[in-house]
C-alpha cells in the first residue's frame, strides 16, 4: 500500500508487514522513538501518509511492572500523539492492542464492548492507549489480538521448539485459554483494514482478531511439538504453579464477529499458520 506509514520495524508484526507492503514507510527507533511521543506526531505531520499503522509496543509484560514510565510512554502516550496527528490530517489510524485489557475471568469469549479490567501495568498502558486513540476523535481501528507468534523475535513457538529439543519433559500452563495468532495474519488484517478505511471513512472502532480455535498453552505446545517432530512429555500445570511478576489472564478468548462484519476478515486457523512458521524456521 503506497502512502502507508508503519511505526515499528523489527517487531513480529512490523517484520511481516514489511514482507507484504514493501512500499510502505517503516519508522524504527532511528526515525521515531516511541518514548518521544511528540517525535511520532511530528513524523506523521511531515510525511502526511494515506494511513498509519502502529505496530510498535512495549511488550515485556513482566518488566513493565517495574518499568512503568517507559511502558506508559510507548503504549499510551505515543499512540495518543499519533492518533491526534492522524485526526488533524484526516488519516485513518490502526492501533494494535491486546487481550490483556481484560481480567481473564469467566470462560466465554469477550466482545469488543465487554468491561475492561487489566491485571497489570502492560494491560493498563495498552488500555490507556486505546482510550486516548478514541478520544482523539479521528477514524481509527483498534485491533485487539492475542498470543502472537512468528518465525522471528521472542515468542512461545520458538521457545517451545528450543526447550522441546533440549528436554524430555516439560510442565506447561493448561488453565490459560486463548487464540494463538500468527504475526503474518495480524499484518494482513491490519493492512486490509487500513486499505478499507482509506476507501470508507465510516469504518472505525474496536475489533478483535485472534486465531481459531481457542486452546490452552499446553495443547498449543503439543501441536508445536507434533509439527516440529519433537516428542517431549507435556505435563499440564495450573497458572498458580508458574508464578510471574505480572498476572496473566486465564481467559483470553476473543469474540471476533465485528471484524468479520465490518471488514470481511475471518478468524485465521492457527494450525495452518503454525505450519507456515515452522516451515520457515526449518528452512
Amino acid at each position: 500500500m503506497q502512502g502507508l506509514l508503519v511505526f515499528g520495524k523489527t517487531g513480529q508484526v512490523a517484520t511481516e508487514l514489511a514482507r507484504i507492503a514493501p512500499d510502505a514507510h517503516f519508522a524504527g527507533r532511528d526515525k521515531a522513538d516511541l518514548t518521544d511521543p511528540n517525535a511520532c506526531a511530528a513524523l506523521i505531520r511531515r510525511e502526511q501518509p494515506r494511513a498509519v499503522i502502529n505496530a510498535a509496543a512495549y511488550t515485556a509484560v513482566d518488566k513493565a511492572e517495574t518499568d512503568q514510565q517507559t511502558a506508559k510512554l510507548v503504549n499510551a502516550d505515543a499512540p495518543a500523539a499519533m492518533a491526534r496527528a492522524c485526526a488533524e490530517l484526516n488519516i485513518p489510524f490502526v492501533q494494535i492492542s491486546t487481550d490483556y485489557v481484560f481480567d481473564g475471568s469467566g470462560d466465554q469469549p469477550r466482545a469488543e464492548d465487554a468491561d475492561t479490567a487489566p491485571l497489570g501495568v502492560y494491560g493498563q498502558t495498552k488500555l490507556d492507549g486505546e482510550r486516548s486513540v478514541i478520544a482523539a476523535g479521528g477514524q481509527h481501528a483498534i485491533m485487539r489480538t492475542s498470543w502472537v507468534f512468528s518465525a522471528h523475535g521472542n515468542n512461545f513457538v520458538k521457545t517451545m521448539r528450543r526447550l522441546g529439543a533440549e528436554r524430555d519433559r516439560l510442565t506447561i500452563v493448561a488453565d490459560q485459554i486463548g487464540g494463538p495468532t500468527a504475526a503474518a495474519d495480524i499484518a494482513r488484517a491490519a493492512l486490509d483494514i487500513a486499505q478499507q478505511m482509506t476507501a470508507d471513512s465510516t469504518k472505525s472502532g474496536i475489533y478483535h482478531f485472534a486465531g481459531a480455535p481457542d486452546v490452552s498453552w499446553a495443547d498449543f505446545a503439543r501441536e508445536i511439538f507434533a509439527q516440529s517432530d519433537l516428542s517431549p512429555e507435556v505435563v499440564d500445570i495450573p497458572t498458580s504453579d508458574y508464578p510471574t511478576p505480572a498476572k496473566r489472564p486465564l481467559n483470553s478468548r476473543l469474540h471476533c464477529a465485528a471484524i468479520s462484519h465490518d471488514f470481511g476478515i475471518a478468524r485465521p486457523h492457527w494450525r495452518r499458520s503454525l505450519a507456515a512458521v515452522i516451515k520457515e524456521l526449518n528452512a
